[in-house]
Protein backbone atom coordinates (compact mmCIF):
# COMPACT_ATOMS: atom_id res chain seq x y z
CA UNK A 1 0.00 0.00 0.00
CA UNK A 2 1.53 3.39 -0.90
CA UNK A 3 2.16 6.29 0.91
CA UNK A 4 -0.83 9.43 0.94
CA UNK A 5 1.98 11.65 -0.18
CA UNK A 6 5.03 10.62 -2.35
CA UNK A 7 7.82 13.27 -2.94
CA UNK A 8 10.32 12.24 -5.28
CA UNK A 9 13.54 14.16 -5.75
CA UNK A 10 11.74 17.51 -5.85
CA UNK A 11 13.95 20.32 -6.34
CA UNK A 12 14.28 24.25 -7.10
CA UNK A 13 17.11 26.05 -8.47
CA UNK A 14 16.93 30.29 -8.79
CA UNK A 15 18.81 31.61 -12.14
CA UNK A 16 20.03 35.28 -12.05
CA UNK A 17 22.73 37.33 -13.68
CA UNK A 18 25.64 37.98 -12.22
CA UNK A 19 27.32 40.00 -15.10
CA UNK A 20 26.41 40.93 -19.07
CA UNK A 21 26.79 37.69 -19.99
CA UNK A 22 26.93 35.78 -16.74
CA UNK A 23 24.05 33.55 -15.36
CA UNK A 24 24.17 32.43 -11.84
CA UNK A 25 22.22 29.36 -10.33
CA UNK A 26 21.44 29.11 -6.55
CA UNK A 27 20.13 25.47 -5.97
CA UNK A 28 17.29 26.58 -2.85
CA UNK A 29 16.35 23.12 -2.60
CA UNK A 30 18.52 20.37 -3.70
CA UNK A 31 16.57 17.17 -5.22
CA UNK A 32 14.89 15.13 -1.94
CA UNK A 33 12.13 12.91 -1.51
CA UNK A 34 10.41 11.12 1.17
CA UNK A 35 6.71 10.38 2.05
CA UNK A 36 4.05 10.67 4.40
CA UNK A 37 1.36 8.35 5.50
CA UNK A 38 -2.36 9.28 6.45
CA UNK A 39 -2.38 10.99 10.24
CA UNK A 40 1.09 11.45 10.25
CA UNK A 41 3.26 14.87 10.81
CA UNK A 42 6.82 15.37 9.29
CA UNK A 43 8.75 18.59 10.50
CA UNK A 44 11.36 20.51 8.44
CA UNK A 45 14.33 21.93 10.79
CA UNK A 46 16.53 24.40 9.61
CA UNK A 47 17.97 27.82 10.45
CA UNK A 48 17.04 30.72 8.24
CA UNK A 49 17.51 29.89 4.35
CA UNK A 50 18.07 26.30 4.67
CA UNK A 51 15.62 26.25 2.09
CA UNK A 52 12.91 24.19 4.50
CA UNK A 53 10.00 27.29 3.57
CA UNK A 54 10.61 26.78 -0.45
CA UNK A 55 10.13 23.15 0.03
CA UNK A 56 7.11 23.78 1.62
CA UNK A 57 5.70 26.09 -0.85
CA UNK A 58 6.56 23.67 -3.74
CA UNK A 59 4.20 20.92 -1.60
CA UNK A 60 1.63 23.32 -1.44
CA UNK A 61 1.75 25.16 -4.98
CA UNK A 62 2.81 28.24 -4.02
CA UNK A 63 6.68 27.86 -5.91
CA UNK A 64 6.61 25.90 -8.96
CA UNK A 65 9.50 23.51 -9.02
CA UNK A 66 12.08 22.91 -11.28
CA UNK A 67 12.08 18.89 -11.29
CA UNK A 68 10.65 16.44 -9.24
CA UNK A 69 7.37 14.46 -8.53
CA UNK A 70 4.48 15.05 -5.82
CA UNK A 71 2.38 12.05 -5.58
CA UNK A 72 -1.15 12.02 -3.74
CA UNK A 73 -3.09 8.60 -3.08
CA UNK A 74 -0.38 6.80 -5.61
CA UNK A 75 -1.54 10.24 -8.66
CA UNK A 76 0.99 12.53 -9.80
CA UNK A 77 -0.09 16.05 -8.63
CA UNK A 78 0.65 18.42 -11.42
CA UNK A 79 2.37 21.82 -10.67
CA UNK A 80 -0.26 23.95 -12.79
CA UNK A 81 -3.56 21.77 -11.75
CA UNK A 82 -4.31 24.16 -8.90
CA UNK A 83 -8.03 22.95 -8.74
CA UNK A 84 -7.27 19.26 -7.74
CA UNK A 85 -4.11 20.77 -5.43
CA UNK A 86 -6.38 23.16 -3.94
CA UNK A 87 -8.25 20.27 -3.10
CA UNK A 88 -5.67 17.69 -1.41
CA UNK A 89 -3.20 19.92 0.02
CA UNK A 90 -3.59 23.27 1.46
CA UNK A 91 -1.48 25.40 3.70
CA UNK A 92 -1.37 28.29 6.87
CA UNK A 93 0.94 31.21 6.41
CA UNK A 94 3.03 32.14 9.37
CA UNK A 95 1.36 35.57 9.56
CA UNK A 96 -1.89 35.97 9.67
CA UNK A 97 -2.50 39.60 10.02
CA UNK A 98 -0.89 39.84 6.27
CA UNK A 99 -2.60 36.40 5.40
CA UNK A 100 -6.24 37.95 5.77
CA UNK A 101 -7.51 40.73 3.17
CA UNK A 102 -8.57 43.11 6.54
CA UNK A 103 -11.69 44.37 4.25
CA UNK A 104 -13.15 41.22 3.45
CA UNK A 105 -15.57 39.42 6.45
CA UNK A 106 -14.79 35.95 7.26
CA UNK A 107 -17.01 34.05 5.97
CA UNK A 108 -16.64 35.77 2.49
CA UNK A 109 -12.59 34.95 2.92
CA UNK A 110 -13.59 31.09 3.96
CA UNK A 111 -16.60 30.95 0.80
CA UNK A 112 -13.83 32.13 -1.83
CA UNK A 113 -12.41 28.61 -2.20
CA UNK A 114 -15.69 26.92 -2.08
CA UNK A 115 -16.99 29.05 -4.91
CA UNK A 116 -13.97 28.25 -7.10
CA UNK A 117 -13.29 24.68 -6.30
CA UNK A 118 -16.58 23.26 -5.60
CA UNK A 119 -20.47 23.14 -7.31
CA UNK A 120 -22.15 23.67 -3.72
CA UNK A 121 -25.40 25.90 -3.27
CA UNK A 122 -24.79 29.15 -1.54
CA UNK A 123 -26.91 27.31 1.33
CA UNK A 124 -24.55 23.89 1.42
CA UNK A 125 -21.88 26.53 1.35
CA UNK A 126 -22.95 28.79 4.84
CA UNK A 127 -23.26 25.64 6.37
CA UNK A 128 -19.83 24.12 5.59
CA UNK A 129 -18.19 27.36 6.89
CA UNK A 130 -20.25 27.49 9.90
CA UNK A 131 -19.37 23.61 10.45
CA UNK A 132 -15.49 24.94 10.08
CA UNK A 133 -15.73 27.83 12.24
CA UNK A 134 -17.11 25.90 14.85
CA UNK A 135 -14.87 23.57 14.34
CA UNK A 136 -11.56 25.43 15.21
CA UNK A 137 -13.22 27.06 18.05
CA UNK A 138 -14.75 30.42 16.85
CA UNK A 139 -18.32 31.34 16.76
CA UNK A 140 -20.83 31.17 13.82
CA UNK A 141 -21.27 34.94 14.01
CA UNK A 142 -17.64 35.46 13.60
CA UNK A 143 -18.73 34.96 9.89
CA UNK A 144 -19.46 38.96 9.90
CA UNK A 145 -16.30 39.76 11.70
CA UNK A 146 -13.82 41.42 9.82
CA UNK A 147 -10.03 40.54 10.95
CA UNK A 148 -9.25 43.28 12.33
CA UNK A 149 -11.73 42.62 14.45
CA UNK A 150 -10.34 39.75 16.00
CA UNK A 151 -7.09 38.60 18.14
CA UNK A 152 -3.79 37.23 16.67
CA UNK A 153 -4.55 33.91 17.82
CA UNK A 154 -8.40 34.03 16.48
CA UNK A 155 -6.84 35.28 13.09
CA UNK A 156 -4.40 31.99 12.89
CA UNK A 157 -8.35 30.31 13.55
CA UNK A 158 -9.27 31.81 10.79
CA UNK A 159 -6.15 30.29 8.33
CA UNK A 160 -6.52 27.49 9.71
CA UNK A 161 -10.49 27.15 9.21
CA UNK A 162 -9.39 28.92 5.64
CA UNK A 163 -6.97 25.47 5.22
CA UNK A 164 -9.87 23.27 6.29
CA UNK A 165 -12.30 24.02 4.33
CA UNK A 166 -12.20 22.36 1.50
CA UNK A 167 -11.48 19.21 3.60
CA UNK A 168 -8.13 18.67 2.17
CA UNK A 169 -5.50 15.55 3.51
CA UNK A 170 -2.76 17.57 3.71
CA UNK A 171 -1.95 20.96 5.70
CA UNK A 172 1.17 22.64 5.48
CA UNK A 173 1.93 24.93 7.79
CA UNK A 174 4.69 27.39 7.98
CA UNK A 175 5.86 28.98 10.97
CA UNK A 176 2.44 28.84 11.73
CA UNK A 177 2.80 29.06 15.60
CA UNK A 178 5.57 31.79 15.46
CA UNK A 179 3.62 35.01 16.51
CA UNK A 180 1.31 33.40 19.60
CA UNK A 181 1.71 33.86 23.42
CA UNK A 182 2.52 29.95 25.04
CA UNK A 183 -0.48 29.77 25.69
CA UNK A 184 -2.26 30.41 22.50
CA UNK A 185 0.38 28.44 20.98
CA UNK A 186 -0.78 25.38 23.26
CA UNK A 187 -4.10 25.95 22.47
CA UNK A 188 -3.70 25.86 18.47
CA UNK A 189 -1.38 23.04 18.81
CA UNK A 190 -3.75 20.80 20.79
CA UNK A 191 -6.38 21.68 17.98
CA UNK A 192 -4.20 20.93 15.06
CA UNK A 193 -4.07 17.81 17.38
CA UNK A 194 -7.65 17.31 18.06
CA UNK A 195 -8.25 17.60 14.19
CA UNK A 196 -5.86 14.80 12.99
CA UNK A 197 -7.05 12.48 15.26
CA UNK A 198 -10.80 13.46 14.27
CA UNK A 199 -10.09 13.79 10.54
CA UNK A 200 -6.90 11.84 9.77
CA UNK A 201 -4.68 14.65 8.40
CA UNK A 202 -1.67 14.53 7.35
CA UNK A 203 0.84 17.70 8.67
CA UNK A 204 3.82 19.13 6.87
CA UNK A 205 5.23 21.46 9.73
CA UNK A 206 8.05 23.72 9.38
CA UNK A 207 9.50 25.74 12.47
CA UNK A 208 12.69 26.33 14.55
CA UNK A 209 10.78 25.53 17.51
CA UNK A 210 12.37 22.66 18.99
CA UNK A 211 9.71 22.48 21.72
CA UNK A 212 6.73 22.21 18.82
CA UNK A 213 8.37 19.77 16.82
CA UNK A 214 9.18 17.44 19.82
CA UNK A 215 5.87 17.30 20.63
CA UNK A 216 4.15 17.51 17.30
CA UNK A 217 5.76 15.52 14.83
CA UNK A 218 6.24 11.73 14.22
CA UNK A 219 9.70 12.73 11.86
CA UNK A 220 11.72 15.16 10.76
CA UNK A 221 13.65 16.62 8.09
CA UNK A 222 16.91 18.62 8.92
CA UNK A 223 17.86 21.13 6.22
CA UNK A 224 21.11 22.88 5.49
CA UNK A 225 22.31 24.90 2.60
CA UNK A 226 19.15 23.56 0.44
CA UNK A 227 19.74 19.78 1.69
CA UNK A 228 18.94 17.42 4.40
CA UNK A 229 21.15 16.07 6.36
CA UNK A 230 19.63 14.30 8.86
CA UNK A 231 15.79 12.51 9.02
CA UNK A 232 14.36 10.27 10.77
CA UNK A 233 11.24 9.08 13.69
CA UNK A 234 11.50 12.68 16.08
CA UNK A 235 12.35 10.83 19.11
CA UNK A 236 15.18 8.68 17.83
CA UNK A 237 17.11 11.82 15.81
CA UNK A 238 16.13 14.24 19.71
CA UNK A 239 17.76 11.54 21.49
CA UNK A 240 20.79 10.25 19.40
CA UNK A 241 21.19 13.47 16.81
CA UNK A 242 23.90 12.36 14.19
CA UNK A 243 24.76 15.60 12.59
CA UNK A 244 26.28 19.05 13.92
CA UNK A 245 23.72 20.70 12.53
CA UNK A 246 20.86 19.07 14.63
CA UNK A 247 23.12 18.64 17.35
CA UNK A 248 23.22 22.43 17.39
CA UNK A 249 19.73 23.54 16.93
CA UNK A 250 18.82 20.89 20.29
CA UNK A 251 21.50 22.38 22.36
CA UNK A 252 20.47 26.10 21.84
CA UNK A 253 17.03 24.90 22.68
CA UNK A 254 17.24 22.38 25.31
CA UNK A 255 20.18 23.90 27.48
CA UNK A 256 21.97 20.89 28.64
CA UNK A 257 23.43 21.09 32.17
CA UNK A 258 25.90 22.91 33.58
CA UNK A 259 28.08 19.73 34.07
CA UNK A 260 27.87 18.60 30.39
CA UNK A 261 28.45 22.31 29.05
CA UNK A 262 31.37 22.33 31.46
CA UNK A 263 32.07 18.51 29.87
CA UNK A 264 32.08 19.62 26.30
CA UNK A 265 33.78 23.00 26.41
CA UNK A 266 36.74 21.84 27.86
CA UNK A 267 36.80 19.25 25.29
CA UNK A 268 36.41 21.19 22.71
CA UNK A 269 39.24 23.94 24.19
CA UNK A 270 42.82 22.81 23.35
CA UNK A 271 45.54 23.04 26.75
CA UNK A 272 47.75 25.49 26.55
CA UNK A 273 51.07 24.29 28.01
CA UNK A 274 53.27 26.47 30.09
Amino acid sequence: MSALLEVENLKKDYHYRSGLFRRRTIEAVKPVSFSLDAGETIAFMGENGSGKSTLAKMLAGVVEPTDGIIRVNGEVLEPKDFKTRCKLIRMIFQDPNTALNPRIQIGRILEGPLKRNTNMTPQERERRIMQTLKRVGLLPEHAYFYPQMLATGQKQRVSLARALILQPCIIVADEALNGLDMSMRSQILNLLLELQEEMGLSYIYVSQHMGVIKHFSDKIMVMQDGEVVERGPTEEVFSNPQHPLTQKLLDSHFAAPALDRTTRISRATPKIST
